[in-house]
């Protein structure tokens, strides 16, 4: 999944960069406002988390215009701003969730973690198919109970499959959601990493449980297909 970080402090920002991206989110970052306005009109984020104390555009501003671009992207509010009132603005402002400084880190992935279950409709902390199961939580991945060994971003293609399961998942799409802004949009790492994971699904299961669609991407359907 890809994220947003707008936090102007520069510390606090490679701070949020580093520990989300070891949890294997795909993370872009900015200190200013209407810099965040214009990344998510260009970018399709998973999620937004926001600072409000921001420089020239505020961060409420930055809220009220990234809401006016009517997409499903989460936003959750970071701020030193703890009063009730605050939390009440922001929240009827469009905010998805509110978090205060100081915080624990564990804390704020956690809530990532439930916001952006909400947005593909899954309640449960673990996805499943067939013996695959992805444990969304501790971000580890089994088939049959036996552990699957992935890496970060291979666990991450593997997620947002398995998200949008019964769905056809294009190379853009993926793109777009797992990997980061630095990333060239032609090069073939997507077709690379499904190929790894695949091979590393055969030494569990005979069927191809990441099915290539000619002209529409990549699907995980929801059942088994017959032989």
């Amino acid at each position: 999944m890809r994220l947003l970080i707008v936090e102007d402090e520069t510390d606090m920002q490679e701070a949020l960069c580093y520990g989300l991206r070891k949890c294997g989110y795909a993370v872009d970052s900015t200190g200013d406002g209407a810099d965040a306005v214009e990344l998510c009109e260009i970018n399709d984020y998973d999620l937004v988390v926001l600072d409000l104390n921001l420089p020239g555009l505020d961060g409420m501003e930055a809220l009220d215009r990234i809401r006016s671009l009517d997409k499903p992207t989460k936003i959750l509010i970071l701020s030193a701003r703890s009063e009730l009132a605050d939390k009440v603005l922001g929240l009827d402002g469009g905010a998805s969730d509110y978090l205060t400084k100081p915080f624990h880190f564990e804390e704020l992935e956690a809530r990532i973690r439930v916001l952006l279950r909400r947005s593909f409709i899954q309640e449960e902390a673990v996805l499943s198919r067939g013996g695959l199961s992805l444990d969304t939580n501790n971000k580890t991945a089994s088939f049959d109970g036996a552990p699957l060994e992935l890496s970060r971003r291979e666990y991450a293609v593997l997620d947002y499959l398995m998200a949008h399961m019964g769905r056809a998942v294009s190379a853009e799409e993926l793109l777009e959601h797992v990997w980061d802004i630095e990333t060239d949009p032609f090069t073939n790492q997507v077709k690379v990493y499904i190929s790894m994971i695949r091979r590393k699904l055969a030494a569990f299961t005979s069927e191809n449980m990441i099915r290539s669609i000619r002209g529409a991407g990549y699907i995980i359907d929801k059942e088994e297909k017959p032989c």
